[in-house]
């Protein structure tokens, strides 16, 4: 799997991970204000008259024009960025589970009025999904580990990229909140 760059607005909010391809468009077309981060790949053309080779040089961020600001970010809810904030751990037993044996819990369940938004939802194993059954945890006995919570759009980006660069850790991270933990 190839290394994707990340895409910022001209203000520097993250937008999208974009391919090498998307990304050459862009350079080519001129439509990057400003780049950061190491040279991830180059692309080398043809020749001109003079005996030059025409070079593109992508870097790990790029920034486009685009929105200045998105007031309400609002993450998409689904199981893999779930399960990849909970780092596939359920938050139940504590016990990390391969993506096959997780599913995604509500704390109040949805009979009882909980809705399915990442703050009521959290990662858990097929066993105490089961246990907890269609109860709240204090009513099944059981504890959260982890408060859940919305991710913001650097945490969000972070979790749906499975390769994310030193450089663009660096430069998401800074703006993680305290929620979400690397270690």
């Amino acid at each position: 799997m190839s290394a994707k760059i990340l895409r910022l607005n001209k203000a520097g909010i993250p937008v999208s991970w974009l391919t090498r391809e998307e990304t050459a468009t862009l350079l080519v077309k001129n439509q990057i204000i400003w780049t950061l981060g190491n040279t991830v790949m180059e692309i080398r053309g043809g020749y001109n008259r003079s005996g030059i080779q025409s070079i593109l040089k992508l870097p790990s961020i790029v920034a486009c024009e685009g929105k200045l600001h998105q007031e309400n970010f609002d993450p998409p809810l689904e199981n893999k960025f779930l399960f990849r904030r909970d780092k596939n751990i359920c938050l139940y037993c504590g016990v990390k589970f391969s993506v096959l044996d997780l599913s995604r819990d509500h704390v109040k369940p949805l009979s009882k009025g909980g809705y399915d938004v990442w703050t009521n939802v959290v990662t858990s194993c097929r066993r105490c999904n089961n246990r907890k059954a269609d109860r709240m945890p204090e009513d099944a006995r059981m504890e959260l580990l982890a408060i859940p919570f919305v991710p913001n759009q650097y945490e969000f980006l972070y979790l749906s990229n499975r390769n994310v660069l030193a450089d663009q850790m660096e430069f998401l991270s800074a703006r993680f909140s305290r929620h979400i933990k690397l270690s």
